[in-house]
């Protein structure tokens, strides 16, 4: 019987959001997913900035030693609204072009919904 390789995943984008949320383990599986990420020399493509989860997983990643790419439209950017990306940053003008620009760049997309309590 014939082997099968499987592809090796190179870059990966983690789309999740800006809050850290109210449950400390939402921020913990974050860094733990960064740390991995690097473990693996896996590339990380993401929405941008140093907050919440999302900042989590790329600052846990970049500091791993992972390449990690934050695409940002241009006025979250100019409204620091978001903080500052870790990595390379690439600016866009629209988020329907950050969204078409990630699809591009990725060998699987990860979504990370979580649904916050009110």
């Amino acid at each position: 019987m014939a082997s099968s390789s499987v592809p090796k995943i190179k870059n990966i984008c983690v789309f999740c959001g800006s809050n850290p949320g109210k449950e400390k383990e939402f921020l913990e599986s974050a860094n733990h997913l960064g740390r991995v990420l690097a473990e693996r020399k896996i590339h990380l493509v993401y929405g941008g900035g140093s907050l919440g989860l999302m900042g989590s997983v790329s600052i846990a990643a970049f500091l791993g030693g992972s390449q990690v790419l934050g695409v940002v439209p241009k006025a979250l950017v100019e409204g620091d609204i978001i903080g500052k990306t870790v990595g390379e940053e690439l600016q866009v003008s629209t988020m329907s072009e950050r969204l078409s620009v990630i699809l591009t760049m990725l060998t699987p997309l990860l979504l990370y919904q979580v649904v916050w309590e009110l």
